[in-house]
This record gives structure tokens, C-alpha cells and sequence, in this order.
């Protein structure tokens, strides 16, 4: 039942429907427990890294691009003083850099450095061996890709949903 009502939110979801916030979708706990022990396989991942969850997922989000501090705040769905600490952080190591916006001097840029991409590269390939471990222990194998598209499907609608609160938000 979870299933279905499931496959046809997502497929509502990913057409743009209204009918995916209208259709009840239920996650047994069992695949929130499951998503929170995965993050802390991430994080283990990225231990030797010497890299926390955060900082990973700044340097994730810098890798598609440049962004100001309020944006990253935005699509991390925090607050823009918990994005200066992570920044701040990754700024000291070496990792990103802050640069004036040549259109306005009040507003700072993040970039990725060098280094920020090479770490950032070594992470992708740490985490991706680390679930791929995990991967391996599927009751059915075959079910891997299945299971990373789900998951590429819960990252699109948590976009989809961060785009309409947004939207949805007086202060936009």
C-alpha cells in the first residue's frame, strides 16, 4: 500500500502536479530511521576526511557553482549564521574563498578553491565506496540501482519543496 501511494506521489511530484500536496503520503519509520543511520555512514565516510556533514554539504553545493552565504543558507534550509560558521571553517583551511561581488562590495561570493575541489572529489569517492559497502548487503542486489533512484527522487523533491516554500513565503 505505502508503495503505491508513494510511486504515485513522486510521479506527481515530478510531473509538477498539485496533486503530490494533496495526496497523503505516509514514511513508516522504519525509512526515516533508515536515512538517518545512512547520513551517519556518510559521516564516517568523511571522517578520515577530517570533513564533518556540514562543511560536505557546503563544499557539495560550491562544487555546482559560486553562491552568496543567504543563498547557501537557502538551499540548506538553515540559517545564514550557521552557514558562516561552516564557511568560516572551510574559508581557514583552505577550502573556499570569499570574494567582493564586483556589482555590489557589500556582498561576498563563496567560491571553491583548488584544494576545496580536490577534497571535495576525495569525499564523493569516500562516501561512494562507503554506501557502495552497505550497498552490497541488499536483501536483493539487483535492487541497488532502484534504491539510488529513490533516493535521487527524495533529493528532487526536496528541492521541489524548498522552490514552493519559498515561493510560498511573504518575505521572498
Amino acid at each position: 500500500m505505502w508503495e503505491s501511494n508513494n510511486e504515485s506521489a513522486v510521479m506527481s511530484a515530478r510531473k509538477g502536479s498539485r496533486a503530490a500536496s494533496t495526496l497523503p503520503v505516509r514514511v513508516p519509520p522504519g525509512a526515516a530511521r533508515a536515512l538517518a543511520r545512512l547520513a551517519r555512514h556518510v559521516e564516517h565516510a568523511l571522517d578520515p576526511l577530517e570533513l564533518s556533514l556540514p562543511q560536505y554539504r557546503v563544499l557539495s553545493l560550491l562544487g555546482d557553482g559560486s553562491s552568496a552565504s543567504s543563498a547557501l543558507a537557502a538551499r540548506l534550509a538553515v540559517s545564514p549564521p550557521s552557514v558562516t560558521a561552516v564557511v568560516d571553517g572551510l574559508v581557514a583551511r583552505g577550502l573556499v574563498e570569499r570574494q567582493a561581488d564586483p556589482s555590489d562590495r557589500r556582498r561576498l561570493t563563496l567560491l571553491l578553491t583548488t584544494s576545496g575541489a580536490t577534497l571535495l572529489r576525495a569525499a564523493e569517492a569516500a562516501v561512494d565506496a562507503r554506501l557502495g559497502e552497505v550497498a552490497e548487503h541488499l536483501e536483493d542486489p539487483s535492487s541497488a540501482a532502484a534504491a539510488i533512484e529513490a533516493l535521487q527522487q527524495w533529493n528532487h523533491a526536496l528541492d521541489a519543496f524548498r522552490e514552493h516554500k519559498r515561493a510560498a513565503s511573504p518575505d521572498k
